[in-house]
């Protein structure tokens, strides 16, 4: 039997496969249709791997994956295939709908058939993940509790919106179908291999080179951080432990304004690149235009992934931030490969035109 990842050359989807096959779990086909997040040098060390499969396909193509399901006989899907940056969401909201919303139908519904198709012990030991996000439940107030797995869904933005809509269509094939499928929600991630228009890849990339940290509006958007090593561990959990039908909320336990972020990222560089001095990446902060509909706080609280599956975060926010500044030291040139004219457009379109202020 093998899993199913969908995504898996991006971000996320990177780390979970590649610890997946160093902690030699099983089979795994990972199905990724390559747009600009997908990038397989991530995956060079597994490419020849007996137990490895890419396949380049587009997860709205249903024929395809009902067709990996039956050759591959696969026991579970990890759903990672998304667009995730809200920035690009409100440029190009349309993307988001047919990834998001079409694509993770297609899944559903090649899942479906494939489920309906086996025999009873292997239904039993099918699984459904859904890999969702914290930002369905919209903002909240500084003094406003964390979100947990029965808040409201109130997404802000079209990226959410499309998050939030496939997670009732997962919901709903649940009830209506009896399809064993689980979702979790995580908060945001950092760690290598995150494509560097995200926040802490590109502070990095820029504080590098000494170019301007550009920070959306006043800066004070709190986010909790979650390191992206832990979030695969509490996939693996929820695939093998969780309840079917049930949510999960995964978070870092670490709320932190943008600020905090950077400078806390700055101080690290200070220590880290060669001839630096205290304060000097400090002096690259800027602010610029925030963007529409700009979330001002998210938080998780994760305890019932804790009390009901035994999983908590192994990195602290300090640890896993030094872990990340240093991996994308040490693979500059991982940043600098992926460096095409579309990302220089998409930068200049999204910082350099902004108007910038001290």
């Amino acid at each position: 039997m093998a899993i199913l990842v969908t995504g898996g050359a991006g971000f996320i989807g990177s780390n979970f496969v590649l610890d997946w096959m160093r902690l030699g779990l099983g089979p795994l086909v990972n199905l990724d249709k390559l747009t600009y997040a997908g990038n397989l040098r991530n995956l060079a060390s597994v490419e020849h791997d007996a137990d490895y499969t890419f396949v380049r396909a587009d997860i709205c193509d249903r024929d395809t994956v009902f067709q990996l399901l039956n050759e591959h006989r696969i026991t579970a899907i990890v759903n990672l295939a998304a667009e995730t940056h809200v920035d690009r969401s409100i440029h190009d909201p349309g993307e988001f709908l047919q990834t998001n919303v079409q694509g993770t139908f297609a899944l559903l519904e090649a899942a479906r058939a494939y489920y309906d198709s086996l025999a009873a012990g292997a239904k039993a030991a099918f699984r459904f993940i859904n890999v969702s996000t914290d930002e369905v439940y919209g903002s909240l107030d500084p003094d406003e509790p964390a979100f947990t797995e029965d808040s409201s869904y109130r997404p802000n933005s079209p990226y959410s919106a499309s998050k939030a809509a496939a997670d009732h269509l997962v919901r709903s094939y649940f009830s209506t179908y009896g399809l064993p499928v689980l979702t979790t929600n995580c908060s945001n991630n950092y760690g290598p291999f995150q494509f560097p228009e995200k926040l802490i890849p590109l502070m990095i990339r820029n504080g590098v080179r000494g170019e301007p940290l550009p920070i959306y509006g006043d800066g004070l958007n709190v986010r909790d951080w979650l390191y992206v090593g832990d979030h695969c561990a509490a996939i693996r959990r929820v695939l093998g432990s969780g309840q079917v039908g049930a949510t999960y909320n995964i978070g870092g336990d670490a709320e932190r304004t943008n600020m905090e972020v950077v400078e806390a990222m700055c101080e690290i560089l200070d220590e880290s690149v060669d001839g630096a001095t205290s304060g000097q990446h400090r002096s690259l902060l800027s602010f610029v235009a925030d963007r529409p509909g700009h979330d001002k706080r998210y938080a998780i609280d994760a305890r019932k992934i804790r009390d009901e599956l035994g999983w908590q975060p192994t990195e602290s926010f300090e640890t896993g931030l030094q872990k990340t500044v240093q991996w994308y030291l040490d693979n500059e040139e991982w940043t600098q490969s992926i460096e095409t004219g579309e990302y220089r457009d998409w930068l200049e379109a999204n910082y350099e035109l902004r108007a910038c202020r001290s």
